[in-house]
């Protein structure tokens, strides 16, 4: 598997990147543990979980596989911060003590001293961007990250953090995560530009379109989907309308036409573009192994070009004129 440069830093990463969004909960230890070992066989190296992943479960089951089936040596964790339970339901905390704390807590239940990447994972209305950023400085000073990033932030709000931590001299954005597929262009108005500026990597997470750009719901809504799950249905959801849907139909063209699978098709056009991986969900061995056998493809000029009409975002003032 092809290891990208995240940005303009020294970390490689596998192109794709292998996200934990459903272990210990869709997704038992047994699958869990065969999926990172046919991950890393492949040549993948980034695993990307959160804390609030199932409340902390994802962490919990890596970080049993990294004790026994997978060496720890062998990936890089990717882990997220600032969103967390409480009995008043879910909270955005991105302060200092928030981030740090959960940081600890993760690292505990990951069972490492660091992890290689560590974002926070969407914005916090309530605390200064200038405290947030304090805390990735010293996530990295202290050991625990030796990389810090965004996830689902803003073009400015990226710029400011990146500003903050150069003149730290200390540490520096490595990446932004945000979600990206055929699906949810928008990040190419600003996020995109501002990250090709500043020499921050972009990881894109969903890029299958939350699962519709496989074209498993061209037809009907197969019971055992996320989008036929309760706690998953509403993230699916949003795709299943009839914009997407025409995005859907030419990605099965494509792929008819090139005798591949539509999923094949939708990541070998992420792929294409400027990220430097590719972040994708699979609750079972299976579907990781479908998306591997996409790395190998490479779409015909005129297959990218008609996929980039037929799925532009829409522009305006001041972003085109």
């Amino acid at each position: 598997m092809e290891l990208r440069q995240l940005g303009r830093t020294g970390l490689h990463v596998s192109a794709l990147g292998l996200g934990t969004m459903t272990w210990g909960r869709d997704t038992d230890e047994i699958d869990a543990a065969e999926q990172l070992r046919e991950f890393v066989a492949a040549g993948g190296t980034l695993v990307d979980t959160a804390a609030s992943y199932g409340d902390g479960d994802s962490e919990s089951v890596l970080g049993e596989i990294l004790r026994g089936a997978v060496d720890r040596r062998d990936v890089q964790i990717c882990t997220k911060a600032g969103v967390r339970r409480s009995s008043s339901g879910t909270v955005v905390d991105a302060s200092r003590a928030g981030l740090l704390d959960s940081l600890d807590a993760s690292l505990t239940r990951l069972g490492t001293d660091h992890v290689d990447l560590f974002l926070v994972q969407c914005p916090d209305p309530s605390t200064p961007l200038v405290e947030t950023v304090s805390a990735l400085r010293h996530a990295v000073t202290s050991g625990r990250a030796r990389y810090v990033g965004l996830s689902n932030h803003t073009a400015w709000q990226t710029a400011r953090a990146a500003t903050l931590l150069e003149a730290s001299g200390d540490a520096e954005l490595a990446a932004v995560e945000v979600e990206y597929s055929l699906l949810e262009r928008g990040i190419e108005r600003e996020v995109v530009p501002a990250a090709d500026e500043l020499g921050t990597g972009v990881l894109a997470w969903s890029p299958l379109g939350r699962g519709v750009l496989t074209g498993k719901y061209r037809h009907a809504l197969p019971a055992d989907s996320r989008g036929a799950s309760p706690h998953l249905s509403g993230f699916v959801e949003t795709y299943l309308d009839r914009a997407s849907s025409g995005v859907v139909e030419a990605v099965a063209t494509a792929a008819d036409g090139l005798g591949r699978a539509p999923l094949e098709v939708a990541l070998a056009w992420l792929l294409a573009r400027d990220v430097a991986s590719a972040i994708v969900g699979a609750r079972t061995p299976a579907q990781l192994r479908a998306s591997i056998a996409a790395l190998d493809l490479e779409l015909p000029a005129a297959v990218l070009h008609a996929l980039d009409d037929v799925s532009a975002p829409t522009l305006g003032y001041p972003e085109a004129r």
